[in-house]
């Protein structure tokens, strides 16, 4: 029997080293669906940090949205101002060089800027150029420029342009030598400039309506809008509750107003009478008066016409509108297209809910692709 069982045997694997490979195969499996599995799992884990990520930074806009909306609101523009920004690429530029920002439209008129190396001194200019200017006119403005600096050092000057006729103005900033050192990042240099529009003249489009000395007789106020008189019944219904206030109630004659174009205020006038008084050539000038004033009727004449008779690009319509908190506006066009001008601030925010059910939708995303 034995010599059988031997001779049966005889050429075959012994039991424990076959049972020593399947060990040895059981384990290598497990190591392999064990590295499987964390590489599952840290792509998840990555994944998830992702989503909360996401979620932080969304979280963080709305917040950020809604006091912007809000500071806005509780400080409304009260000057015609607006900022340029532009990088220059500045690296290579010898003496006698310059290089101009892109144009923009800001009250009717195409704003630049230029810088330019003369005598190894950087020398910094703000272009003007009206559209459809009259035959005589003149914008007196202060301007304030920012150069950022590579370490957070910007240097800032400030100075009052006069411009007659289309050109730039502008001053000696500072040595190159510095500006290369201190402001230069990568070849690039960062400007930022905010200029306040303090005084125009020529500028007036025939008017509608008289608030002048010739009104004494029917007003019982007179508004003051950088020295330009306007004589109006303050307790008329244009007036009462909505323009002036608390000066519905005074016992005031004379009012000052912090207005820097009477123009423009003659106009807002107009509308609030409702004249047809707005066009391109004052309409941001018009809606940053309703916007400080929260006049509803002039935002909505504002509205009514950068959608229906406005020249002006999408963009600046959109601009405009942000800008002195127009609120939503569209128009379905013949095409059928719709042209949406908003305050970003406005979107409606996600809900709480609405960000479980996102988590939720990833993860059986994640989980039917690796599971």
């Amino acid at each position: 029997m034995c010599k059988m069982d031997k001779e049966d045997n005889h050429g075959k694997e012994p039991t424990y080293e076959i049972l020593l490979k399947s060990i040895q195969f059981l384990v290598e499996r497990a190591e392999k669906v064990n590295k499987e599995n964390q590489q599952k799992f840290d792509q998840l884990s990555d994944r998830l940090q992702s989503i909360e990520a996401s979620i932080s930074k969304l979280s963080k806009f709305n917040v950020d949205a809604r006091k912007s909306k809000d500071d806005a609101r509780k400080e409304p523009i009260t000057e015609k101002s607006f900022k340029l920004k532009h990088v220059f690429n500045v690296n290579r530029f010898m003496n006698g060089m310059h290089s101009f920002s892109e144009s923009e439209d800001h009250f009717n008129v195409k704003w630049r800027m230029c810088v330019e190396r003369r005598n190894n001194r950087l020398e910094f200019y703000v272009y003007c150029d009206p559209i459809a200017p009259p035959d005589q006119w003149s914008i007196r403005t202060r301007t304030e420029c920012k150069l950022f600096g590579r370490y957070e050092n910007d240097v800032s000057r400030s100075w009052e342009n006069y411009y007659e006729k289309s050109g730039g103005l502008g001053i000696d900033f500072l040595t190159w030598e510095d500006m290369r050192k201190k402001y230069l990042v990568d070849g690039k240099l960062t400007v930022e400039t905010k200029v306040t529009i303090v005084e125009t003249t020529g500028w007036a489009k025939p008017k509608i309506r008289v608030f002048d000395e010739s009104q004494k007789d029917v007003s019982d106020v007179i508004l003051v809008a950088s020295d330009t008189k306007f004589y109006v019944l303050k307790m008329s219904s244009v007036f009462k509750a909505l323009l002036l206030g608390s000066i519905s109630e005074s016992k005031q004659s004379e009012v000052k107003l912090d207005v820097s174009d009477p123009d423009d205020f003659h106009y807002f006038l107009e509308v609030l009478h409702g004249e047809p008084a707005i066009d391109d050539t004052n309409v941001e000038g018009v809606a940053l008066l309703a916007d400080m004033y929260d006049a509803p009727t002039v935002i909505r004449r504002c509205q009514e016409f950068l959608l229906e008779k406005s020249k002006k690009t999408v963009e600046k319509k959109r601009e405009i509108a942000n800008q002195y908190h127009l609120g939503k506006v569209e128009k379905t066009g013949k095409s059928g297209t719709t042209t949406h001008i908003r305050n970003h601030a406005d979107l409606p925010e996600p809900t709480l809910s609405e960000m479980l059910m996102f988590i939720v939708v990833i993860m059986l995303i994640i989980w039917w692709k690796f599971g």
